[in-house]
């Protein structure tokens, strides 16, 4: 076994992996980065371990959670009951950017909207897991998941044997029969919809486009005609069934969005509410996942399933109540501060590592748009070994199960991407943030003990 005795040893397999990581082209880009730089993802061969009796509860967790938020998407977009109930005010629905008024009334053929969600969760010192955030727009990263598990099966050969690992690899099968359950086709024409080669998760389009045997487009490969939409190919048009998007709502068509958009597909929207092609994940989804909607994911299981939450949130401010904000003013240097529309780790305040000067910064943005922030206690997230220069040292984690919808059941690969914070103390686990990935090994059977952020 790989045991965290071996630095010298452990530092060549991470050398040898960054080797292969580079040969297959695995990146990302930094859009901070003024040059847009494109740089291969860290990697640390140190996998985090889950056991099975774990793994089961996070998958039944994740589970509800994603068809609760299919349930609120469905239902704010039609009878708004939960709104009607006093539970989730209506200004947080129509106020909110993701909200978009052209998924009003349409009746789709099954009522999933987050076909694909990435859920963020953290393991606190208490030893609980907690959900983080909700990502239902175009979450990515499960790319980087299966590579992990490739480069671990070359590195480490045999060992993942000997642990009755549970594999990884067939989530792109999943996806597929997953959207096909959704378009209610056996056979369905699938395409993977990209902004192009310059986008951060561009190498996970053509990845899972590859491994799903659909065709990569961008929006100038694919035109509407009739209310249907076709793609262009060697042999002639073909007509598209289920469209898996990875560009954002506001570029997918300049009819109905944004009109300088040259990203998406004019008249794309006309056949969506014609009911001629599925678009996953659905145009309007992300409502659901903002930070200000996040605080509420709790009563819409209680209020959608009849049930208590198997996962639960992180203790929430939302700084548009009177309340909160002034509780939030007075504990800036306590607090983690995000904006609600926030992502990928950029726009945070984490008070506790923050200057005098940088909370005095951000109190005057919360003050001007309150209703743009939600803030959280800063928390003690797990730790797992990790290689770095000085040796063998732990790292903050979170992990990300990927989850997938259709009206037959919600599925999950086992166990997901699990993200780590390259930099000693950092709790920022983002690519873009220097953060880097590990491989997550479910094991069959609980064939260890129990995961203390482990290694093997």
């Amino acid at each position: 076994m790989v045991t965290a005795q071996w630095p010298e040893k452990l530092e060549t397999l991470n050398q040898q992996a960054l080797a292969m990581f580079y040969r297959k082209g695995v990146t990302f880009t930094v859009y901070s980065d003024a040059s847009n730089t494109e740089r291969v993802i860290p990697f640390d061969i140190i996998p985090r371990i889950i056991t099975q009796s774990e793994w089961q509860m996070l998958e039944n967790g994740c589970s509800q959670r994603i068809r609760a938020l299919n349930a609120f998407i469905h239902d704010i977009y039609h009878s708004r009951d939960i709104v009607r109930a006093g539970i989730v005010p209506l200004e947080q629905v129509l106020v909110n950017d993701c909200y978009e008024p052209w998924m009003m009334d349409i009746r789709l053929p099954q009522p999933i909207y987050a076909h694909v969600s990435g859920i963020d969760l953290i393991r606190h010192g208490d030893g609980e897991y907690y959900v983080l955030e909700d990502n239902l727009r175009t979450p990515s990263g499960v790319s980087y998941m299966i590579e992990s598990r490739y480069v671990s099966e070359r590195l480490l050969e045999g060992v993942l044997d000997s642990e009755q690992v549970l594999p990884v690899d067939g989530y792109p099968n999943m996806l597929r029969v997953s959207l096909a359950e959704c378009c209610g086709k056996d056979q369905p024409y699938i395409v993977v919809l990209t902004p192009g080669r310059y986008n951060s998760a561009y190498y996970e389009h053509a990845f899972l486009a590859r491994e799903m045997g659909a065709a990569l487009v961008h929006g100038y490969d694919l035109y509407v005609e009739n209310n249907r939409v076709y793609v262009r190919t060697v042999q002639g048009r073909q007509k598209v069934d289920i469209i898996y998007r990875r560009l954002d709502d506001a570029f997918l068509d300049p009819l109905a969005f944004r009109s300088d958009s040259i990203l998406g597909v004019p008249g794309l929207m006309a056949a969506y509410r014609s009911g001629n092609v599925m678009i996953a994940n659905a145009p309007g989804t992300g409502v659901a996942d903002d930070k200000s909607i996040y605080p509420y994911v709790g009563d819409m299981i209680r209020f959608y399933l009849g049930e208590e939450p198997i996962l639960h949130n992180v203790p929430t401010w939302m700084c548009r109540k009177p309340d909160d904000l002034a509780y939030v003013l007075a504990h800036l240097d306590e607090l983690v501060v995000k904006e609600a529309q926030g992502s990928g780790g950029y726009g945070m305040l984490i008070g506790p590592k923050s200057t005098k000067e940088e909370i005095a910064l951000y109190r005057k943005r919360i003050e001007a748009a309150p209703e743009d922030f939600i803030a959280q206690p800063t928390l003690a997230l797990s730790t797992c070994p990790t290689c770095v220069e000085e040796g063998i040292a732990p790292r903050h984690i979170d992990l990300r199960p990927f989850v997938l919808s259709s009206p037959n059941k919600v599925r999950l690969s086992a166990g997901g991407l699990t993200r780590v914070a390259m930099r000693e103390g950092s709790l920022v686990v983002n690519s873009s943030q220097g953060g880097g990935v590990k491989d997550t090994w479910i094991l069959r059977g609980d064939s260890m003990n129990s995961e203390k952020g482990g290694a093997v």
